[in-house]
């Protein structure tokens, strides 16, 4: 029985991010470091752990942020240069809504 068999399928939501490595080079060069970083810091807890959970939530995380940058290279920079004033700042874009108006705009 193979691996994908045992666990009754492919994984969703991997589509052609498959490897640390697919990943990566599917970044920013601006999120290079910090993709290598959470990726060592989870293989280190995964050899101290023996448990391949936070190496899997580290990759599904930057998997997601890869499919984003894919999708969007410049609209993923200006969200990233928008963070990064923010956060420098303390201020929110011009454009930004908060979280409660945003979940009553969804109506939830």
């Amino acid at each position: 029985m193979t691996a994908t068999a045992a666990n009754h399928g492919p994984t969703p939501d991997r589509g052609r991010f498959d490897s640390p490595r697919e990943i990566r080079a599917a970044l920013l060069p601006e999120e290079v470091g910090n993709f290598d970083a959470a990726y060592q810091q989870a293989l280190k807890l995964a050899s101290e752990t023996l448990s391949l959970e936070a190496l899997q939530d580290t990759l599904a995380s930057w998997r997601r942020i890869a499919q984003m940058t894919q999708a969007d290279p410049a609209g993923h920079r200006r969200m990233l240069a928008q963070a990064k004033q923010a956060r420098r700042t303390g201020q929110l874009p011009d454009d930004a809504v908060d979280w409660s108006q945003f979940r009553t705009e969804l109506g939830v």
